[in-house]
């Protein structure tokens, strides 16, 4: 009877030593487990904070878009603007060229005729030319007048 007290109390030592290492063991998977909570937890806010740093990049893209797209818009109408103002400027000048010719024109058969001489003589020359100097300085101080009022408008 004491031999099977003996063995009993020997398989009750074993028993305990195996409930011990796998209470120990139990420890350190609980350990573990808690050690990739922590883990998971940290990869989902870094996984929020990205998403959230995703969020306003695309918002600032957005707005960057729209403020492109703004000022392709605005480029579009001032190159409207410039053409229409480039033709008027052009037929400006066209105008002016003609009345200058035309002015010329008189000028020079006035002054002829008032001297008694040719339209082409070389002793009229210098006069016409101040006339013509003052009527174009005239010209282009009414040009850069338009210009500024086309400016302005």
């Amino acid at each position: 009877l004491q031999k099977e007290l003996l063995k009993y109390k020997q398989e009750a030592r074993n028993l305990q030593g195996i409930k011990d290492a796998l209470q120990q063991r139990l420890i350190q998977q609980d350990a573990a487990v808690l050690q990739l909570k922590q883990e998971l937890l940290r990869a989902n806010m870094d996984k929020e904070e990205l998403h959230n740093q995703n969020a306003d990049l695309q918002r600032k893209v957005d707005e960057r878009n729209r403020l492109l797209a703004e000022y392709k818009k605005e480029l579009c109408q001032k190159d409207r603007h410039l053409q229409q103002h480039q033709s008027k400027l052009d037929e400006m000048l066209r105008q002016l060229s003609e009345a200058s010719y035309q002015q010329v024109g008189s000028g020079w058969a006035a002054l002829g005729t008032a001297q008694g001489g040719s339209v082409g003589s070389d002793s009229s020359a210098p006069p016409a030319q101040v006339d013509l100097e003052r009527e174009l300085e005239h010209k282009e101080a009414l040009l850069a007048h338009c210009m500024k009022r086309e400016a302005e408008e």
